[in-house]
């Protein structure tokens, strides 16, 4: 009897673990994912106006907003907006992935623009082994500093920012992975296709590790997308 019953308790909490990942891959989420990669694909249309080519600081902003704008839509696959702080969150996400093109000025330890852009190597930020060291070292501190729950996202938003904005940066240079060195330049679709599926690939391993239940409880309702 007690088997039984403890058998039934398990299936159940099996079966709702398996909707809760299911919804991960929600209908709205697929949506924008879609978007996101239309987005991507059209932004970079519009960047080749000679307007924009043709204006150094024009090209290097818009090129910036654009990252900032792939790193908050991500953000927002991966929790959706619901309330008003949902909408700080996206912003902040927006920010970090615009954020990592200042190394550029502090490398060339100058404001100029065109000292920036044409460095002999590529800036730390840049470097993609940076982000997960990032990560962990921020976990680690949450841990040690004993954070509170809300802020559990943080390591999450900072990959999903910054992961955006390597392979975006990729397509042209390749992923610079210290010390082993560049990647071949990633293909254009497949930029496409990792920008707009990574949000649901954080999902599922935020699920896995129940940085989502946790979130959840955080922002008063379910996540679900």
């Amino acid at each position: 009897m007690f088997t039984s019953k403890q058998s039934t308790i398990t299936m159940a909490t099996e079966t709702e673990n398996a909707r809760a990942l299911l919804k991960t891959f929600s209908t709205a989420s697929v949506i924008s994912s879609i978007g996101l990669g239309i987005f991507c694909f059209l932004s970079d249309q519009c960047l080749q106006f000679s307007l924009i080519q043709n204006n150094y600081w024009l090209r290097a902003l818009s090129d910036n907003a654009v990252h900032g704008v792939i790193g908050l839509w991500s953000w927002a696959i991966v929790i959706g907006l619901r309330k008003k702080s949902d909408c700080y969150e996206v912003i902040l996400a927006g920010l970090l992935s615009s954020i990592i093109d200042v190394d550029h000025f502090l490398a060339a330890g100058s404001l100029s623009l065109q000292a920036a852009l044409h460095l002999p190597q590529r800036p730390a930020l840049h470097c993609s082994t940076v982000i997960p060291v990032v990560a962990f070292s921020m976990k680690l501190a949450m841990w040690i500093l004993r954070l509170k729950d809300s802020w559990c996202f943080l390591p999450w938003m900072v990959t999903i920012s910054w992961v955006s904005h390597h392979v975006r940066d990729g397509v042209r240079h390749g992923l610079w992975f210290c010390p082993f060195g560049n990647t071949a330049p990633v293909p254009y679709w497949t930029y496409i296709a990792i920008t707009a599926s990574f949000p649901h690939l954080c999902s599922v391993l935020m699920y896995v590790t129940g940085t989502r239940e946790t979130m959840s409880m955080s922002h008063g309702i379910a996540i679900d997308v």
